[in-house]
């Protein structure tokens, strides 16, 4: 980046300025902080392969969908897929989780204290063991 920095600086040509080559060089100097961010902080990844890889079945799927005709059922749709990626991310079994989920809202249907809810997250502690993937070490 400092070298681009010193290399096009004082270019004051027109035909660069205006090239599709320069854009993207403009581009990268003024993206330099988000493009360095994984330099200072370990855990942030340098890419979104993760990301991507995760929303690959859902892009694939989408053509299959043609039932979602509404913007309440793009939304609904958005927010399953949303539950279920979280689960998969938090080492949980989607199917299992959502019966859970679909067992224990019902019950507090009545309540005004939503604090319940803390413990249905999927990374509560409080889970049952049978929405959870077995470990590696642990028998399937």
């Amino acid at each position: 980046m400092v070298a681009l920095k010193v290399r096009t600086g004082g270019s004051e040509n027109p035909g660069i300025i205006k090239s599709k080559t320069w854009e993207g060089f403009n581009y990268s100097l003024n993206q330099e902080k988000y493009l360095k961010v994984f330099l200072d902080d370990g855990e942030a990844p340098m890419d979104n392969n993760a990301a991507e890889q995760s929303i690959r079945g859902f892009c694939i799927g989408k053509k299959n969908w043609v039932m979602i005709d509404t913007i309440a059922g793009a939304k609904s749709s958005a927010i399953i897929y949303s539950i279920a990626e979280t689960a998969k991310a938090n080492n949980l079994k989607p199917y299992d989780y959502f019966e859970y989920l679909l067992t224990e809202i019902p019950k507090h249907l009545d309540d005004t204290d939503r604090s319940f809810l803390d413990d249905l997250l999927p990374w509560s502690p409080g889970l049952p063991e049978n929405c959870r993937k077995p470990g590696k070490n642990e028998v399937k």
